[in-house]
């Protein structure tokens, strides 16, 4: 997964009008530092905005290597 990948869909509603993010132009509250909103989306369909973070890879149970 890169840095510039893209959701497909809201993970609240599931509506797919997602744009970037924009602190500036949202009534959001601006507590948050500017680094914690990068890569952050909002949805137009329910009024969220969220970002989406890849923790890591994970081993499925069982398998050893």
């Amino acid at each position: 997964m890169t840095e510039r990948a893209v959701p497909f869909h809201c993970p609240y509603c599931g509506e797919q009008d997602l744009w970037p993010f924009e602190p500036s132009r949202s009534s959001a509250p601006q507590e948050r530092p500017r680094e914690d909103v990068h890569g952050a989306w909002e949805c137009r369909g329910c009024l969220r905005a969220f970002t989406v973070k890849m923790l890591g890879m994970v081993r499925p149970q069982g398998v050893e290597r």
